[in-house]
């Protein structure tokens, strides 16, 4: 599709902050998963005081499929492309590739977590700001014009 088009360099940075993304969540998914009282990572046992759950495993889950897993097809639909067909079902925005309106869900997804997550925990740590400039930073990169037009679909590129 955009073979013959070069990559913009906001296009490469994306790539590479859903896949820090990606990393991460699999790796804290895991490990919430392997132990949900939270105490691998660190978690303050009051953290499960405003939970609707009784241990990490559920957050760790979600963890793992919604930031880990997603993003890991995102950013193979970014960078491949591949003709989904069942992908624009799920989006408004029909003149790019779906895997760009994914870039949003997940950056919009990202922020929502954190701002849960801090409201659950009724404090904000350094981890909390980290990751939601990262979802803020995926929101701004995919939203750039030059991103936008690499993403657009049947040369529409050349409207812009």
């Amino acid at each position: 599709m955009n073979a013959a088009k070069k990559m913009p360099v906001a296009v490469k940075v994306l790539l590479v902050l859903q896949g820090f993304l990606s990393l991460g969540a699999i790796a804290g998914g895991l490990a919430l998963l392997t132990d949900p009282s939270g105490e691998l990572l660190g978690m303050p046992a009051s953290a499960m005081v405003r939970m609707p759950f009784h241990s990490f495993a559920v957050p760790g889950l979600l963890l793992l499929l919604v930031f880990g897993l997603l993003p890991l097809l995102v950013l193979y639909g970014l960078w491949k492309q591949p003709q989904w067909a069942w992908s624009y079902a799920l989006t408004p925005f029909k003149e790019r590739h779906a895997a760009w309106s994914f870039s949003l869900y997940i950056g919009f997804g990202q922020i929502i977590w954190i701002m849960v997550q801090t409201y659950m925990w009724n404090m904000v740590s350094l981890i909390h700001v980290f990751y939601m400039s990262l979802g803020m930073l995926i929101q701004i990169l995919t939203l750039l014009p030059e991103v936008q037009r690499y993403f657009m679909l049947d040369g529409r590129a050349e409207r812009s």
